[in-house]
Parts: C-alpha cells; sequence; structure tokens
C-alpha cells in the first residue's frame, strides 16, 4: 500500500511556547494526544488503549518544532512534524502538522487529527 503525506494547519490564540509545553511534555501530551507517554531523553513510548508506539524525537527548536520518527514504522523517511509560528498577519499561533498514512486512509486520518486538535483546544481555553 502506497503511503501519502499529509499536512495541516490549526490556528490558535494561545502562544507558540504554551503551545509547545502540550506537544513537547509528557503532561501536555496526555492530556489530549495519548493516554500515557513516557518520555526518556529523546525516545517517547506513546500508549492508546493499551498499545504502545515509541518514537525518536529527531529534531526540535525550542517553542517552534518538533520532529519525531515512529521507531517501527518501515518507510524510515516517514515522521511526524510539529510546526508551530506567528502568522505575521493575526498575530495568532498556528500549528502544521505533517504526518502519513495509507493512501487510502488520508481521509480517516486527517478527521483523527481534527478530533485530537478539537482536545488541545479545550484544554489550551481555544
Amino acid at each position: 500500500m502506497d503511503r501519502e503525506s499529509f499536512e495541516l494547519e490549526f490556528i490558535f490564540k494561545a502562544s507558540p511556547a504554551m503551545l509547545y509545553n502540550f506537544i513537547s511534555a509528557s503532561e501536555g501530551l496526555v492530556m489530549w494526544f495519548c493516554d500515557v507517554v513516557e518520555i526518556n531523553e529523546n525516545k517517547y513510548d506513546f500508549y492508546w488503549e493499551g498499545s504502545k508506539e515509541s518514537a525518536v524525537l529527531v529534531e526540535h527548536d525550542e517553542e517552534s518544532k518538533l520532529v519525531f520518527k515512529w521507531v517501527d514504522a518501515e518507510d524510515q523517511n516517514e515522521y511526524l512534524e510539529f510546526d508551530m509560528y506567528k502568522s505575521p498577519i493575526t498575530n495568532e499561533t498556528i500549528l502544521k502538522i505533517t504526518d502519513f498514512a495509507d493512501a487510502d486512509e488520508v481521509e480517516d486520518q486527517i478527521e483523527l487529527w481534527e478530533s485530537q486538535i478539537e482536545e488541545l483546544r479545550k484544554v489550551l481555553g481555544g
């Protein structure tokens, strides 16, 4: 099955620094992304309903970018990227997510991200 990358952008009223904490720290991640996360240096073990996925943080810029590589990914060129920046026009924070999915599952993955981001908005207050 062919894999495709896709990008999503979401606008937040919160600062990039606040958003970064909810994406990089275990306390923030469990509030919207996963059930449990264990972080050991650059290795993140994410748990969802009893299943575990491990990722390595391969790039990060404080308060602006995180890039994870999934340990068990068949294609090692795949990654999960969170990029945060301020809109120069509206001064709002934009979160850009880059992810990969099977070609026939991209729409489902987009819906899942939209649902997860709604959870993040609830904990951030907008």
